[in-house]
């Protein structure tokens, strides 16, 4: 963090003294003004709900400009490391800062994949849910339990611990990710297959029985690896400053990600995707692209309580980058696979036309975000609704360990504990209970 050589000052209308506040330039971005001393001085807190206008740490991992629409990873922009470079490839940027070059990135993939095996008896743990148990629900519990499967690498304060942990929870997250799902439909486990490419080989643990193997199809296996490269970090929203504040008690790294799996699940975060196909689903069942001029109608009616699900986001003012790519995706895809004509994608084109030329969305800005193709490439692969957001737990794994990562690097990094406005009953004294 650079100092700045402007000062913020702070001045009280009831004659306390004013104070003056250091101010923080980052190297893009809004500067930062510096209210650690604030309480010792004034003996005032901030009142920020939900952390709007609060930067909780500094970092060097990723870069959000929602107005420009610009998504950067350790600087570099998202469209050209989605069509330049793999997941993989995208994982080790995120974990060491630079892009590997061809040895590094070799000895990457194979460590990689040769942690892609878990503990056979997660098999008799997962057992104990209920074969209709949402995925995320069997994700929350399978990521907390790797931590008493690993002990050798639960340490957060040993730099070789989490090293190994992080390798480990990437190799792992698309295998448990495929065992949830294989249990939910009562199909036996597959294994993984090393030699594949990591997107490749998580398809083929989702699609392949022991009677039938799965051939990966390139297009499909791109899309995939397309899909986990833009969901692999996002700064810090609800479930990566989950993610940083259950590590900052020093709590071991699997049970700091499933915190994140558990907070991503929410539906306005990681569950949007599934929220958005669900919405064109009900749609589809009360008429499809007939009735598409009423769905608009009703939600352009704010009295009406029907929510345009896929469209917009908080944070991206203008539109949202990854969209753009996944939109070429989405429609690759359903080329390749023929589906341009299936009344579920005709749909969602229609959808897309309206709010990319209807005067209403995009006045607001309501352009399709990253959830919406996603969500449709997704179902055309064939992948559930209800696994999408452990599709997205997986892609964001990486993402979570860097920044946990961080931050225990960090010198300033201490137990995260936020402060409150209390608005309750100031003291008062216990009655006895004939008299309450």
């Amino acid at each position: 963090m650079t100092p700045s050589d402007v000062k913020a000052t702070l001045a009280f209308s009831d004659g306390s003294p004013s104070m003056e506040l250091p101010i923080y330039k980052g190297s893009i971005g809004p500067d930062v003004i510096d209210i650690r001393k604030l309480y010792a001085q004034t003996g005032k807190f901030t009142y920020d709900p939900g952390f709007l206008s609060t930067a909780s740490c500094n970092s060097t991992i990723t870069y959000i400009d929602g107005d420009k629409g610009e998504l950067l990873y350790r600087g570099y922009p998202i469209e050209q490391l989605a069509v330049n470079c793999d997941y993989l490839e995208t994982c080790y940027l995120l974990l060491y800062g630079e892009l590997p070059n061809a040895d590094q990135k070799a000895s990457f993939n194979d460590r990689v994949m040769h942690h892609t095996m878990v503990n056979e008896q997660m098999q008799f743990f997962l057992r104990g849910f209920r074969r209709d148990a949402h995925p995320m629900a069997v994700m929350t519990g399978l990521v907390g339990a790797l931590s008493a499967f690993y002990h050798d690498s639960t340490d957060i304060n040993n730099p070789e611990h989490r090293e190994i942990a992080a390798i480990r929870l990437i190799a792992k997250m698309p295998t448990l990710v495929a065992m949830a799902y294989k249990y939910t439909i009562g199909q036996p486990y597959i294994y993984p297959k090393n030699d594949l490419s990591y997107a490749g080989n998580f398809m083929r643990m989702m699609f392949a029985t022991p009677c039938e193997d799965y051939k990966p199809n390139d297009v499909l296996v791109r899309a995939m690896d397309r899909i986990f490269t833009l969901h692999a970090d996002h700064e810090q929203n609800a479930s990566t400053s989950t993610v940083r504040l259950c590590g900052s008690s020093g709590t071991n790294p699997f049970a700091a990600i499933a915190a994140g799996v558990a907070c991503l699940w929410g539906p306005a975060h990681g569950g949007a995707n599934e929220a958005c196909l669900n919405m064109l689903a009900d749609i589809q069942n009360q008429g499809g692209v007939a009735k598409i001029g009423e769905f608009i109608k009703q939600v352009k009616d704010k009295n009406s309580g029907v929510k345009l699900m896929g469209f917009g986001h908080r944070v991206y003012k203008n539109y949202d980058p990854r969209a753009k790519l996944m939109r070429e995706t989405c429609h690759e895809v359903l080329g390749e696979l023929g589906l341009q004509n299936d009344p579920m994608f005709k749909l969602a084109m229609e959808l897309e036309k309206i709010a990319l030329e209807d005067e209403y969305f995009v006045a607001r800005k309501l352009y399709p975000n990253v959830d919406f193709y996603s969500g449709i490439v997704q179902r055309a692969i064939g992948i559930p609704v209800p696994l999408f957001t452990a599709i997205f737990a997986l892609a964001r794994t990486v993402g979570w360990i860097a920044q946990l990562n961080e931050m225990i690097g960090d010198p300033e990094y201490k137990i995260g504990r936020p402060r409150q406005l209390f608005v309750g009953a100031t003291s008062r004294d216990v009655k006895p209970i004939g008299q309450r």
